[in-house]
């Protein structure tokens, strides 16, 4: 399993009956998580008085009770900065088990001497985008919800790589692939955090099963003679690391060559030791 323990501003401090007892800064947050099954006795006194707590809906969504908890708050990561909202269905704008590939990011790039060219897709609030600019990149930030790429471009002058060369795209992550690819640009790597559903421009339907593999290998047409890496990530239960390699063997190794890794990512807990799985990612790179 990849996890990373080099957090200071986060933290997992417990997870018991459906939900974690996170630490985010200065505050204390209680959000669901339908992968804790297990109930285990809730000791640590910060369960009993959060800043705030995310309560499912039996209609579904849900809503925050806020105890003493701004709208917004900003914590770092090393040399980013993250601003972190309260978002609807729990969210607040990272996810910190992403750190261990923020950690990949960095070191491939700065490994490769020389100038990178990044392809960041369903690229949220831009950590992997942060990440890969610092690092020393060049990148082109897409995501289809405009608000989306605006939080990202706050995260990024909050870690001072708003002056680094990142394009900012409000657009649908396929419709955009396929202007690039008749417009005959290329990438020497390409990150992706394809949601597990979801619905495009024209009220297309998106489920990652059906449609990831075709996806990737369309995406495999943007990658340059000399691509370095592709990062894919899966949040989708029920789909395993193994099928990321799989897909990643079939579309990228079997043309370009190179190797295909895949684990699941966690966060450890600082309570009982143990570690929480937080989906998977597959990581292929070239020499």
């Amino acid at each position: 399993m990849w996890l990373n323990d080099n957090w200071t501003d986060y933290e997992l401090i417990d997870c018991s009956d459906g939900e974690r007892l996170e630490r985010w800064g200065d505050f204390i947050l209680i959000r669901p998580d339908p992968q804790v099954i297990w109930k285990t006795p809730r000791s640590d006194p910060r369960w009993r008085n959060p800043s705030a707590r995310y309560i499912r809906s039996t209609r579904g969504g849900g809503a925050w009770e806020r105890f003493n908890l701004p709208d917004s708050w900003s914590i770092g990561y090393r040399n980013l900065r993250f601003n972190i909202k309260p978002m609807n269905f729990k969210h607040t704008g990272i996810f910190p088990e992403q750190a261990v590939n923020w950690e990949f990011i960095d070191k491939r790039i700065k490994a490769s001497g020389r100038e990178l060219s990044v392809l960041n897709l369903f690229a949220y609030t831009g950590a992997a985008t942060l990440a890969a600019a610092a690092a020393g990149a060049s990148v082109c930030h897409v995501d289809a919800a405009k608000g989306m790429v605006s939080w990202a471009r706050e995260n990024a002058e909050a870690s001072s790589v708003s002056s680094k060369p990142i394009r900012w795209i409000v657009d649908d992550c396929r419709a955009f692939i396929e202007r690039e690819i008749r417009r005959g640009r290329f990438y020497d790597a390409i990150i992706m955090d394809p949601p597990s559903y979801g619905r495009g421009p024209s009220g297309e339907i998106w489920k990652l099963e059906d449609d990831l593999y075709n996806f990737v290998l369309l995406c495999s047409r943007l990658l340059s003679e000399r691509p370095s890496f592709v990062l894919l990530n899966s949040y989708t239960t029920g789909l395993s690391a193994s099928v990321l390699t799989y897909i990643c063997e079939s579309v990228f190794s079997a043309h370009f060559g190179g190797e295909s890794i895949s684990d699941e990512l966690g966060l450890p807990v600082t309570g009982s030791g143990l570690i929480l799985p937080c989906g998977s990612s597959c990581r292929w790179t070239l020499g």
